[in-house]
């Protein structure tokens, strides 16, 4: 799991992203399209158009990181708008990764083996 820092915030981009987008036009949509400081330390997390995909851009003061993760089974709990932003907790971050609804904290389906 990613350490999140202290007083670093999550923020959720709303709507759908393209998941063929790297590093760099996701940094470039969070200063352009969601107008925040992509070098500030926080967390961007986007998910592509199926729900099974998420990204997550962080800057740790010295430089650029692009994790991904992708559900077996399942989608990511995201909330309904259709753009902007919105900010979780690192705990509501690790249930989210953890195909976790964040907003109610169950665990779901967990695989048993690979294939």
């Amino acid at each position: 799991m990613i350490p999140v820092p202290n007083g670093a915030k999550v923020w959720l981009a709303l709507g759908h992203t393209d998941m063929r987008r790297g590093m760099r036009s996701l940094a470039l949509q969070v200063q352009q399209a969601l107008n925040k400081d992509v070098h500030a330390g926080d967390l961007y997390v986007f998910r592509g158009m199926g729900g099974s995909l998420c990204k997550i851009l962080w800057h740790d003061g010295l430089g650029m990181s692009l994790y991904a993760k992708r559900l077996e089974r399942g989608r990511f709990v995201w909330p309904a708008a259709k753009d902007g932003t919105v900010t979780i907790s690192g705990s509501a971050m690790a249930c989210l990764f953890e195909g976790i609804d964040w907003r109610n904290p169950q665990e779901t389906w967990r695989p048993t083996q690979v294939g």
